[in-house]
This record gives structure tokens, C-alpha cells and sequence, in this order.
């Protein structure tokens, strides 16, 4: 699955009223790390149909990224039936990634 934009005006839908795993990057073009970790995010989502993803551009969507304490991009909120369950700061390679969703 590709992922999804996430904005406030779709967020309730997408993540909230999600059941299972939703794993959130927030992230911004001009972050080196966050272009660093996209092909990771893709090859998860490519690999893992059971799963949403979203990206949260934090420059379009500041609302999001205060509403969960984001300071440090890019960061990564793995939601479980709407619930955020874990979290990472920082690029980390794929079987980090996964073991968020465990």
C-alpha cells in the first residue's frame, strides 16, 4: 500500500476510526534524516498490506505535530485500533521500523 497524506481534516478517519495497525511518519521535504528513512516507509508499506501508512508533513500540519509532542523529525507513532501504542525519533533501519508494529 502506498502512503497516505494525513492532515487534521482527515486525521480522525485515517488513524482514529482505523482498526489495526497504523504506523504515522512525521516528516518534512527539507529534513535530510526524513528523506533518508522514505524509501524504509515504502518498502514497509509495499511489504505490510495489513497496514496503513501515513505521512504527516509537519510544516502543513503543525496541528498534528504539537497534538503528539513531535519535536525532533523524523518521528514515527505506531497507532493500534486508534490508539498510539509505541514511538521512534530519528532514522532507524527497517526491522526497527517493523518492531514498532509488533
Amino acid at each position: 500500500m502506498t502512503p497516505i497524506e494525513i492532515t487534521k481534516e482527515n486525521f480522525q478517519h485515517e488513524v482514529t476510526d482505523a482498526k489495526g495497525a497504523v504506523l504515522l511518519d512525521f516528516w518534512a521535504p527539507w529534513c535530510g534524516p526524513c528523506r533518508m528513512l522514505t524509501p524504509v516507509i515504502d518498502e514497509v508499506a509495499a511489504a505490510r498490506p495489513d497496514l496503513k501508512v501515513g505521512k504527516v508533513n509537519i510544516d502543513e500540519q503543525p496541528e498534528l505535530a504539537v497534538q503528539f509532542g513531535v519535536q525532533s523529525i523524523p518521528t514515527l507513532i505506531a497507532f493500534k485500533d486508534g490508539v498510539k501504542a509505541k514511538e521512534s525519533v530519528g532514522f532507524v533501519p527497517r526491522e526497527m521500523v517493523e518492531s514498532l508494529l509488533d
